[in-house]
């Protein structure tokens, strides 16, 4: 979507909006983990985000890479930015090629800066002299298809009347060749900011203003972004600043506050401004310490128009439905899908023969490194610490899991002493949804949508478990036809008591003026797909360990063993429902030589493993010598 109907929108429904600034970095470990911090800030709720075209074009390919990671991948609107600086024409049109098709439809045009080691700008041969020729460029090519930005300087207001003059003369120009929006440069000074957009209106430029704030994190980071800016410093500001400058903390503080005051009386200014773009630095705590101090809180249906990420390529705009499975690992299941021709946008449909891509996609893989994973994981030599792994993380110890990169969510932690209960028992947990019966969408932890609608969730639980505790499970589900479950093994072999073909919907909204949305479905074709993924990921934890060690055993064998099970209960209104197998099983006297397997108890008791996983459970408890297995 264009950034200039995001501010309408906004403006319409009257509230304040604002946006961040990234740019790409220089190693490839500085990407990921920008686009993790990406993600994280996606959820204080920012309108668009803008990504930074360095001088000479020398991180071109990461621009524009970045543009697609998070238009596609993270699901945010983006602005790419695009200069003249080093680009010949044939550049600039990959560039905006490129653009296009990740679905970015936001470009802010400028000439840029001298090449790295130059002093002064040059043209380069083939391309554009000034801002304005990229202006009418794009425009010439694509029409209105992108809304161009351009960049304002505040602080030409405080320059002699006649080149004052000048520069607005110049920026009318470049809105009259098809610009949209204006970007400032950073400030400090409000007043020289509001005299600047009452010329600027005075002369007839009526394109929304995105007054551009600069958070301060240090002091001698602020007195370099201001250096190189030339960015007039108020002297309260210093004042204030100058005395703390070797403590970083009480810097931060203080200028979250002065900041935070600058940011009031522009949105007070009566010039009709209504939001705020934040350069973070690729930062993060700044830039949230200051929407906390103006108390800028993002509201759900903003962040959440459904309940999973949506994408914002062109052909992913109006996906609406998802399969549950890939809950956790969204950019796995946006690459083994990417090559559809089209999504499901109202019912999941006829899903027998769904081209699920192989396993060689991005966001396949676990995303620790080896060293992390071992800090993370440890050796676990039992199943039973392999256990108390998936427990801690469900208890919130424990900060990621080969299935999950994250913590668990907030709806994760409303049934996490239930999670971790049954991950105590053996049932290793990947997935999960509570129940919700008519939650509204404003709801912090539950909602998603349109305001004024109601939201619903069957309970969902998927988790991997060994041959013998699953034929407990099942007699005991058996008992509950509200319950519906599939079971499948590494070899394909498939369990369950469904007797539909079709799919379940375990998410579902309702809302005024709108048909019953259902966004999250559990489906047996999907499913087989995912299980591909699921034990490939827990293969991958075993081969960070050394294949002749007890850990590497261990997991592999469970991995060859274990089954993933899902099951779903369809009664919304019953909460612990889904948890009664579980706790049925666990009281059962029956069922205490299979049960206590693996929980610290004798190794050889009822429970029917594999052959690799009965010995190297054995040689870990000490039952045989090493040598013998």
């Amino acid at each position: 979507m264009k950034i200039s109907q995001k501010l309408l929108d906004a403006e319409r429904e009257g509230r304040t909006w604002w946006s961040f600034e990234y740019f790409p970095p220089r190693t490839a470990q500085g990407l990921q983990n920008l686009v993790d911090r990406i993600e994280r800030m996606r959820g204080y709720g920012p309108e668009f985000i803008d990504i930074t075209w360095n001088a000479g074009g020398r991180t071109s390919d990461l621009s524009s890479e970045l543009v697609r990671t998070c238009q596609s991948l993270i699901g945010i609107e983006t602005c790419m930015h695009l200069t003249c600086t080093n680009m010949p024409a044939e550049k600039v049109d990959i560039a905006l090629r490129e653009a296009k098709a990740h679905g970015c439809r936001n470009i802010l045009a400028l000439r840029g800066d001298p090449p790295s080691g130059q002093d002064t700008w040059s043209k380069v041969e083939g391309g554009f002299e000034h801002g304005i020729d990229l202006v009418k460029h794009i425009r010439s090519l694509y029409g209105d298809y992108f809304d161009i930005a351009v960049a304002g300087f505040p602080q030409q207001a405080e320059l002699p009347e006649a080149e004052f003059a000048q520069e607005i003369q110049w920026l009318k120009e470049k809105i009259d060749a098809g610009c949209s929006l204006i970007f400032t440069q950073m400030f400090y000074d409000v007043d020289i900011f509001v005299k600047w957009v009452k010329a600027v209106r005075a002369a007839g430029i009526t394109a929304p203003i995105i007054p551009g704030i600069n958070p301060i994190q240090t002091w001698n980071g602020f007195m370099r972004a201001t250096q190189l800016a030339n960015t007039i410093i108020p002297q309260s500001y210093l004042d204030i600043l100058e005395p703390i400058k070797n403590d970083d903390e009480q810097v931060r503080a203080q200028g979250t506050k002065l900041v935070a005051k600058l940011c009031r009386d522009i949105l007070a200014a009566g010039v009709g401004i209504k939001g705020l773009h934040f350069y973070t630095m690729n930062l993060e705590k700044g830039t949230r310490m200051l929407l906390q101090e103006l108390q800028l809180m993002p509201r759900v249906e903003v962040i959440k128009p459904l309940p999973w990420r949506q994408s914002l390529t062109p052909s992913r705009r109006t996906e609406t439905i998802r399969p549950i499975f890939w809950a956790n690992r969204t950019k796995s299941y946006l690459s083994r899908t990417e090559n559809w021709d089209e999504y499901p946008n109202g019912r999941f449909g006829d899903s027998r023969s769904p081209a699920y891509g192989e396993l060689d996609g991005y966001g396949i893989w676990i995303k620790q490194t080896k060293e992390q994973a071992l800090q993370l994981w440890g050796q676990p030599t039992t199943t039973s610490e392999v256990f108390k792994l998936f427990a801690d993380f469900c208890r919130g110890t424990l900060a990621a899991l080969p299935w999950s990169d994250q913590r668990p969510s907030s709806e994760t932690t409303v049934i996490s002493t239930q999670l971790a209960r049954m991950n105590d028992l053996g049932f290793l947990s990947i997935n999960s949804q509570p129940a919700v019966n008519g939650a509204p969408s404003s709801d912090k932890v539950h909602g998603w949508g349109p305001v004024n609608g109601y939201v619903y969730q069957k309970a969902y639980l998927e988790f991997f478990v060994s041959p013998a505790k699953l034929d407990l499970l099942v007699e005991k589900i058996s008992r509950d036809s509200n319950i519906t479950y599939f079971a499948i093994n590494k070899t394909g072999d498939l369990r369950t008591n469904n007797t539909t073909e079709g799919p379940n919907a375990v998410t579902w909204g309702v809302f005024p003026g709108k048909e019953i949305i259902q966004p999250t479905v559990v489906e047996a074709v999907s499913f087989m797909a995912w299980k591909d993924e699921a034990f490939e990921l827990g293969r991958q934890w075993a081969r960070i360990y050394e294949p002749d060690t007890v850990p590497y055993k261990l997991i592999t064998a469970m991995m060859d063993d274990y089954f993933l099970v899902n099951i779903v209960h369809n009664d919304f209104k019953n909460s612990d429902a889904i948890f009664q197998p579980f706790w049925d099983l666990a009281d059962s006297p029956a069922a205490a030589p299979v049960m206590e397997n693996g929980n610290g108890h004798a190794v050889n008791g009822g429970e029917k493993l594999s052959t690799p996983v009965r010995e190297i459970a054995n040689v870990a408890n000490g039952l045989v010598p090493a040598a013998a297995a």
